[in-house]
C-alpha cells in the first residue's frame, strides 16, 4: 500500500466517522457523546457542521478518531469471552465511563 492509498483510506475513515458521529449525536446526544467519548462542546461543534465542512474536515491527512482502548483491563473486558455476556458489556461500560472524554484542540 503506497502513501496515496493510505491517505485516501484515512479520508474515507474520517468521512465515515464524521457522518456516523453526527447521526449518533442527532439520534441521542447523551448516548452518542458517551459512545464517542466526546465533550458537550465538541458534540455541539460536530452536530453543527455543514456537509461542506464535513467533507473539508474529512480531507485531513490525519485520523480524526482515535483508538480509545489504551487500557489493558478495558480491552480485555471487551475481547475476552464472558460467562455472562450482559456482565461483560456492563463491566466494559463501567470502565469506559471512568475515562475522561477527549477534547479536540
Amino acid at each position: 500500500m503506497n502513501t496515496l492509498d493510505i491517505q485516501e483510506s484515512i479520508r474515507e475513515v474520517n468521512l465515515s466517522y464524521l457522518v456516523l458521529a453526527q447521526r449518533m449525536l442527532r439520534e441521542d446526544r447523551a448516548i452518542g457523546m458517551f459512545r464517542l467519548g466526546l465533550s458537550g462542546e465538541v458534540a455541539d461543534l460536530l452536530m453543527g457542521l455543514s456537509l461542506a465542512q464535513v467533507i473539508k474536515l474529512a480531507s485531513s491527512d490525519h485520523l480524526l478518531c482515535a483508538f480509545r482502548f489504551n487500557d489493558q483491563m478495558l480491552l480485555s473486558a471487551l475481547t475476552q469471552p464472558a460467562k455472562h455476556v450482559e456482565v461483560g458489556s456492563a463491566h466494559a461500560a463501567i470502565l469506559m465511563a471512568g475515562h475522561p472524554v477527549e477534547l479536540l484542540v
